[in-house]
């Protein structure tokens, strides 16, 4: 696309340099540039791009688009504007054709339920006769393909790259997660949403959004500002939720178990077997029934549901589709097979998160409830207490060891976890020690996750529950600046598999 064209529409303070070149791609990362391509530099949380410019010419950029002030290169075309990160994301629209506009195109915010949300979105959309495209935390798929994610909503140019290969594709629906750095690092402002969902907001991510205000400000933006005369689908039972719904009045559907919505779920029973229950709208009632456990699955099927009714789908393709997703990657996924303990992963790495996943759990609950979590390193640390606590309360046994430790040592965060525990003063790091504490339930310390996870497995008897928490569908741990293989389910698995050739069932 030549130069000119490409920047249709684009805000500039000022441009030097032949605009008539062809451009072959554009790139953010200086390493990716070649041929004709073009650089944006973008101030990075750790790098600068404008320190990579010459890199990038070097390369074969042809053009370089940024907000600094620079000393433009020989025969390279210059453009400065305001922000080259919003920039960015309008060069890859124009690029790549708008492909967000040719599809419908769905954004699901919040904290918790993303993931789920989309997984049975784009099952109701098949049993519809549509082509279903998704974007999320596990994957981005479309067309029986699956590709890789490095993160839950892609940096803009590549957001439009892979919307324009759906759209070529045949995609008619795409469903995809948007992160709160997403929109706050602007690589959503470009597309053209035909829905957004605000599944519910608890605390996280405040290590970079500093505090639950700014945390809620930039999802009300992506709902008020980037679902301009779009469908709105909010959480009434959330009190963020419910703070959107008073501002967006009529513009908002909302759904919810426990107040008066437009879509709500009644009837409802929970079992280790499945959910079932009736949902009440506008139009009347009907009943689903769904594989998945636990409440808060109960109001992901919901916030699925209204979004599907608000896109006309019929109820008849709505109930298969819920009913054919039986699981979903790491959340609440269970590994054990018949005659073991129960034994779930879970995503769950936040206090909320956790929360509720043994809440959920704790309805079901015979014997003991085993749950295995640890916490991040270079992350959020304000969390790690308040799960500590309420691991060790709604747990018989804790079990604290690391998750992804990165460059902090996996002692000193399991440490500040243990600072929310209520118990007796211990020995620190002794494996397997079981300690007490004021409600008469135990915690073990065993840093190495491998280890923590065979321990559950083999304490546990066949009434128990086990839950290993954190990692979910992640496939890898963080060590330091690298990754090892690691998989909580096929390390569970082969936990499993050592207790069966013990003996015990």
């Amino acid at each position: 696309m030549r130069l000119t064209r490409l920047m249709n529409g684009i805000d500039l303070v000022e441009s030097s340099g032949d605009f008539s070149s062809e451009i072959s791609d554009i790139c953010y990362d200086s390493r990716r540039c070649g041929k004709g391509s073009l650089f944006v530099a973008i101030p990075g949380l750790k790098h600068d791009g404008h320190d990579f410019i010459e890199e990038a010419v070097k390369r074969g950029a042809v053009c370089v688009v940024h907000e600094k002030d620079i000393i433009p290169s020989k025969g390279v075309a210059s453009v400065r504007v305001r922000d080259s990160r919003l920039v960015m994301g309008s060069l890859g629209k124009n690029f790549y054709g708008n492909p967000s506009g040719e599809i419908c195109l769905i954004g699901v915010t919040g904290t918790n339920g993303k993931t789920t949300v989309t997984y049975l979105l784009e099952s109701i959309l098949k049993e519809a006769g549509f082509n279903a495209g998704v974007i999320g935390t596990i994957n981005y798929r479309y067309g029986g393909r699956a590709f890789q994610s490095p993160n839950t909503t892609p940096e803009s140019v590549d957001l439009h790259r892979i919307l324009r290969e759906m759209a070529d594709s045949g995609v008619t629906h795409a469903v995809m997660e948007v992160s709160s750095h997403a929109i706050d690092l602007k690589r959503v402002d470009a597309c053209e949403y035909e829905m957004g969902i605000f599944t519910n907001l608890y605390s996280e991510h405040l290590d970079y959004h500093g505090t639950m205000e700014n945390y809620f400000l930039v999802k009300k933006r992506f709902l008020q500002e980037l679902i301009t005369g779009g469908k709105k689908i909010v959480n009434g039972d959330d009190p963020w939720g419910m703070r959107i719904i008073q501002e967006e009045g009529s513009r908002a559907l909302a759904f919810g178990i426990e107040k008066s919505c437009d879509v709500s779920a009644f009837d409802f029973r929970l079992s280790m077997d499945g959910i079932t229950a009736r949902i009440r709208t506008s139009d009347g009632e009907f009943g689903l029934t769904s594989s998945m456990i636990g409440k808060f699955n109960l109001f992901n099927i919901l916030t699925s549901v209204t979004a599907a009714l608000s896109l006309d789908i019929p109820r008849g393709d709505i109930v298969a589709g819920i009913e054919k997703v039986k699981n979903i990657p790491g959340r609440l996924e269970r590994v054990n097979d018949p005659g073991d303990p129960a034994v779930f992963v879970d995503y769950a790495h936040t206090e909320d998160a956790l929360k509720r996943a043994l809440e959920n759990l704790v309805e079901f609950k015979k014997r003991k409830i085993i749950t295995v979590f640890g916490c991040g390193g270079d992350r959020d640390r304000t969390k790690r207490a308040p799960m500590g606590k309420v691991a060790t309360e709604l747990s018989d046994i804790a079990i604290v060891t690391s998750d992804n430790p990165r460059t902090e040592d996996p002692l000193e965060i399991i440490g500040e976890i243990e600072g929310g525990i209520d118990g007796n003063s211990i020995e620190r790091f002794l494996s397997g020690n079981i300690y007490g504490n004021k409600n008469g339930k135990g915690y073990i310390v065993i840093p190495d996750r491998r280890e923590a996870i065979e321990l559950a497995v083999s304490i546990a008897d066949t009434a128990d529950i086990v839950l290993i928490a954190g990692k979910g569908h992640e496939d890898y741990q963080i060590l330091g600046t690298g990754r090892i293989s690691f998989d909580d389910r096929i390390v569970t698995r082969e936990a499993l598999a050592k207790r069966r050739a013990r003996g015990r069932g």
